[in-house]
């Protein structure tokens, strides 16, 4: 199934921009995880402006949540989900891999989505200088794959997502249809369907 931004139920998206505000981060994590499909991460650089539209996430809430990095308490590394919802948290995995996060909620409740795969819409040429030789020529259906392709890393943890240089955008796209599922590559809490996704070539992983 095609998720192209020719989608003939959705407005011209060219002129309608609305930044999302700390009031859409601070809601119960699902919604924000459920709302976030369709919407644009916008990632301003000196080489140009980047953006793609969200086509998977995943919700990791609280300390309760045995896959939720806050499980283990609060440290140096997961230190900005244990603040308000609207900033950015990122992490660096097996030693390669950025990933990108939007924390949620009220201050001191730890909580999380991580954005798992989109689709590119501007800044290609700088993203393939990033990325140079992805599998499958796909640039950003993987939350590492995405941060390569933005130059994303830890420099860019904490930024505040209502401000001018990393954010997320409604553009008036309305998806087709947004699934749910278990959650990807974890060994706890795997009963619990907080991934949310919009099926297109885009996603990271296809469940069988």
């Amino acid at each position: 199934m095609s998720c192209s931004l020719i989608a003939t139920n959705n407005r011209d998206l060219t002129d309608f921009k609305i930044k999302l505000d700390r009031d859409f981060y601070l809601r119960p994590t699902l919604d924000v995880a459920k709302d976030l499909i369709g919407k644009f991460l916008v990632f301003r650089t000196p080489e140009g402006i980047l953006s793609a539209r969200l086509v998977e996430v995943e919700a990791y809430i609280g300390e309760d949540d045995p896959a939720c990095h806050a499980a283990v308490g609060k440290t140096n590394r997961n230190e900005v989900m244990f603040g308000p919802g609207g900033f950015s948290y990122i992490y660096f995995i097996y030693g390669m891999y950025h990933c990108l996060n939007v924390v949620t909620e009220r201050e001191s409740f730890p909580s999380a989505v991580l954005i798992r795969g989109a689709e590119p819409v501007e800044g290609l040429d700088i993203m393939r200088r990033h990325f140079p030789n992805p599998e499958g020529n796909r640039l950003t259906d993987g939350p590492g794959k995405l941060c390569k392709a933005f130059g994303l890393s830890r420099r860019e943890n904490g930024l505040d997502l209502t401000g001018s240089k990393l954010y997320l955008e409604d553009r008036g796209y309305k998806p087709v249809k947004v699934e749910r599922s278990r959650r990807i590559g974890i060994k706890k809490g795997v009963e619990r369907k907080w991934r949310y996704f919009e099926p297109c070539p885009f996603v990271s992983v296809k469940l069988k």
